[in-house]
């Protein structure tokens, strides 16, 4: 428990570093605004009566979310697959569980697809190692992986891809919030304007992926409908 909460100390003062450092360097009003700006205008196609009907969508005799704040390596996308191979074994299938992703923070890459990753050195920004190269990654590694891309010791090959699990019922959905502010922030990088950035990573939200006005929004909606928590790391 100490240890965990050192660690989510640490996570907190990484956040709010990336945010005082690029407010310092492009300006609050600059970083502020652009978070106001996609609040008003919202993901073309989807507004926040979408994100709270989508949450109805969630239903089973078993229900859970997951809060992905960070990579944490495989964990946000082995433990929903965990949960339903586990409740498989005790009797209830897997379509009579319901299970949501919160994709937020530096976890918001993974809801993004490969040329974005390519395009704002997604896996630097948020320490997203390639499984394979071990160094950061320059595609979504969880979108569409090879069959047998990953594999468990004593278990075998699991499917853990983003698409797969969705296949299985699993509902993702990643945080505006994080989008504005991490477009933000490598719009400055890129000397590009903080809006086309935003439009970019809007643009890139993975099919299937729901976009939430933000993830601690989405955790508490989530509970709402009976939804247990647990921490994806």
């Amino acid at each position: 428990m100490e240890k965990n909460n050192l660690n989510n100390q640490t996570d907190r003062r990484r956040f709010l570093g990336t945010i005082t450092a690029s407010a310092a360097t492009i300006g609050l009003g600059s970083l502020l605004q652009p978070l106001q700006a996609s609040a008003d205008a919202g993901i073309p196609g989807q507004t926040i009566d979408d994100a709270d009907e989508w949450f109805k969508k969630v239903k089973g005799k078993h229900k859970i979310v997951f809060d992905a704040t960070e990579p944490h390596d495989v964990f946000p996308f082995a433990w929903p697959r965990v949960f339903l191979l586990t409740n498989e074994k005790t009797g209830t299938p897997a379509n009579d569980c319901g299970v949501v992703v919160v994709l937020r923070h530096a976890a918001i890459g993974y809801a993004l697809e490969d040329k974005l990753w390519k395009k704002y050195n997604l896996g630097e920004m948020f320490k997203a190692d390639d499984p394979d190269t071990k160094k950061p990654s320059s595609r979504n590694p969880f979108w569409q992986p090879k069959p047998g891309a990953f594999k468990v010791p004593g278990i075998g090959e699991i499917q853990i891809g983003i698409n797969e699990l969705q296949s299985s019922g699993v509902m993702f959905c990643v945080c505006n919030a994080a989008l504005t502010v991490y477009s933000a922030v490598a719009a400055d990088m890129l000397k590009m304007s903080a809006a086309d950035a935003y439009k970019d990573f809007a643009a890139g939200v993975l099919p299937g992926i729901q976009v939430v006005p933000s993830g601690v929004w989405a955790l508490g909606r989530a509970q709402e409908r009976g939804c247990g928590y647990i921490f994806a790391g």
